[in-house]
């Protein structure tokens, strides 16, 4: 309404007003917001400014200078510097003015423009200015009184962490403090003393009930990822060592290679190769601590307050420490069943790949992919290995992947006890391995006594927050005790956590390295990039790996119904396995797709060899939402598994067979 009967007025007044404006903004009358917001300062927006550009802009260019002397405007500037959070020297039709502005807005920090071509003594303002900063080009910014310079500065300024010391410097002893030294954990506070704050990393091991210990890296590093990693590949050694001589490889006597015969796997060896690997990247972390100015206290960490951290040492001594910012990253340990014998005989992934002597026959309680993996090369090493499973396997994937995995196992010579849950574990002979009587029961009531030389739980993993300080302040948690976040932020605006212990669905140490990180970047480092926890892909790591990334067949079913959802499926064999002829059409491959949506990719499924390789490009796909026309115009690479997802044709719906035709 005010900008219509501004339209309307006489040139006479409208020049009025804008002088008055423009005396006002000269005299630093009008309030910083004035400038940022109100249509009637801003040349973009005024309609005074828009008119008087416009029509009578040869009014301005004869008008008498403004008389003002250097020493006054150099008052000015500093009396400006002095007053405002972020003051910008600009001129309007800037774009690297502009841009400054936007970087402002972004991270939400009020600035406050002088806009130097709008003003009559603006040149004499750009001269004063360039005997203050040496430079006459604008932007000229300035944050809390210091000089930033123009606009690549202040992005670089806000990217290597110079404007978030400006803006948010140190309160207490610590501008961040992690507890925790896992793979979120390291990244954050890596990251945060690489931007230049006083960081702390708090990192304690408690042992297993057998003892089992490790260095920095949390889970992944230590009895996770790695050693998982390591060993299932002593596990395809051995696989290619069983079909070696179908590709030509024999013995210089002339024989088969035979694992049976002449060929065997030294577990001790292994163990000892792994370990030594182990300690070269725990003595890594603690290089890179070093390099990123991180302080490294191995103490036990627990929460007194928002910001006060109580330090514990093995010598029994105390200390206090504070923290603008804590982040907990603690992760989870595998949990035990209560029943008799559990943590005294029973072993988890915790102590599994430091185990010092081979395991003998293995009884493997669980069905999460820990578990099965576990389980997979145990098998593949020679070891008599059984899988007791309380009810379904693979809980959260695709459930016909994980059966199809679970066959593939039992083709392996795995054992399956279904529906059945241990009693008790009593110890028989010790020693290594030792032996051990099992009593476990089915769901029909039928009980069942086997012997074993080694129990491993894999039946799922837990928070350990007892004496944390979590209640004390109040953290929200889930029932099953993960802490509630978001954004990474939990209830209490200074206290962060990452990694497992939280609520996120996937337990994976990738996704808390990128959630650790980007925390890091936007507490110090002036962005809002987010983690995005949608389409995350992951891998089971059996003997015939199983990857996916996006939904299940079963979400896919719940969030669009079944007739909404298209679903392409092909088994097929691998090249590699038809000399050796290893079971055919045991492999297999699967797309989801939305019907009402052009087709687009909402899941992606693969069972097959190589499956994290397959599955890692794969995934995003799904991240810039690809439908099936897309991967069909894929020109697949010749002869590879990854090419069936160019090739896929067979709908679940059609009835037709998924079984390969031909190369």
């Amino acid at each position: 309404m005010r900008h219509s009967l501004l339209n309307k007025l006489p040139i006479f007044t409208t020049v009025f007003t804008h002088l008055t404006c423009r005396t006002l903004s000269i005299f630093s009358v009008a309030s910083p917001s004035c400038f940022n917001k109100n249509p009637f300062t801003s040349v973009s927006n005024c309609p005074i400014d828009v008119r008087c550009n416009r029509i009578n802009r040869a009014y301005f260019s004869s008008m008498p200078p403004v008389e003002t002397s250097g020493s006054d405007i150099s008052s000015q500037i500093d009396e400006l510097i002095k007053k405002q959070k972020a003051l910008i020297f600009s001129k309007s039709w800037c774009p690297f003015c502009k841009k400054a502005k936007n970087f402002f807005d972004s991270i939400n920090v009020p600035w406050f423009a002088i806009e130097l071509d709008e003003r009559e003594d603006g040149p004499l303002w750009q001269e004063t200015l360039l005997t203050k900063t040496g430079k006459k080009t604008v932007p000229q910014i300035f944050v809390d009184e210091q000089f930033i310079g123009g606009c690549d500065d202040l992005l670089k300024a806000g990217s290597d962490g110079k404007l978030s010391l400006i803006l948010s410097p140190k309160v207490h002893d610590y501008d961040l403090v992690v507890i925790g030294g896992g793979s979120g954990g390291l990244a954050c506070v890596k990251e945060a003393g690489r931007l230049g704050r006083k960081v702390a990393l708090i990192n304690y091991v408690s042992p297993s009930p057998r003892g089992s210990r490790w260095g920095l890296g949390g889970t992944c590093v230590n009895v996770g990822c790695i050693p998982k990693k390591l060993f299932h590949t002593a596990a395809l050694v051995g696989q290619s060592i069983r079909d070696s001589s179908s590709f030509g490889w024999m013995t210089n006597d002339n024989d088969t290679l035979d694992i049976q015969k002449n060929v065997h796997m030294d577990w001790k060896k292994l163990v000892k190769n792994v370990q030594t690997h182990i300690k070269s990247l725990n003595f890594g972390y603690k290089v890179s601590l070093r390099k990123k100015n991180v302080e490294h206290i191995n103490a036990i960490g627990t929460l007194e307050d928002a910001h006060t951290i109580k330090l514990s040492y093995d010598n029994q001594e105390v200390k206090y420490i504070t923290a603008d910012s804590i982040l907990i990253a603690v992760g989870t340990r595998p949990n035990y069943p209560n029943i008799p014998g559990a943590m005294e005989y029973g072993i988890t992934s915790d102590d599994l790949f430091s185990m010092p002597y081979p395991p003998g026959k293995t009884l493997v309680v669980g069905a999460s992919y820990v578990a099965l993996e576990c389980a997979s090369f145990l098998q593949a090493f020679g070891f008599d290995t059984t899988v007791m499973v309380r009810s379904i396997l693979l809980r959260g994937f695709d459930q016909e992947c994980a059966n199809r995995v679970g066959e593939i196992m039992e083709h392996e010579g795995i054992k399956f006890i279904r529906d059945c849950v241990p009693e008790s574990i009593e110890q028989i002979t010790p020693g290594e391995p030792g032996l051990l009587r099992v009593r476990a029961k089915l769901t029909n009531g039928e009980s069942i006594v086997d012997e074993f030389n080694t129990v491993v739980f894999a039946i799922g993993r837990s928070t350990r927050f007892d004496g944390f300080g979590i209640d004390k302040l109040g953290i929200q948690c889930t029932k099953s005790g993960k802490i509630l976040i978001k954004n990474e932020q939990t209830n209490i605006p200074n206290i962060f956590a990452v990694g497992d212990c939280t609520d996120i669905k996937f337990e994976l140490a990738p996704l808390a390295i990128e959630a650790g990180f980007l925390l890091a970047r936007r507490l110090y480092a002036c962005t809002n990039v987010q983690t995005d926890y949608d389409n995350i892909p992951t891998t089971v790591f059996t003997s015939v790996e199983y990857s996916s990334a996006g939904l299940t067949e079963e979400e896919a079913v719940e969030k669009y119904g079944q007739k909404d959802i298209e679903i392409f499926v092909q088994n097929f064999t691998p090249l590699e396995w038809t000399l050796p002829h290893r079971p055919e059409n045991k492999c297999y491959a699967k797309l989801i797709c939305a019907v009402k949506e052009n087709m687009r990719v909402l899941g992606i499924h693969y069972v097959g060899p190589n499956a994290g390789e397959v599955m890692q490009m794969a995934a995003l796909c799904l991240k810039k939402s690809c439908n099936k026309d897309e991967f069909d115009a894929l020109i697949g690479i010749h002869p590879t598994c990854a090419e069936i997802f160019t090739t896929l044709a067979v709908t679940k719906r059609s009835g037709v067979s998924a079984d390969a035709q031909g190369c």
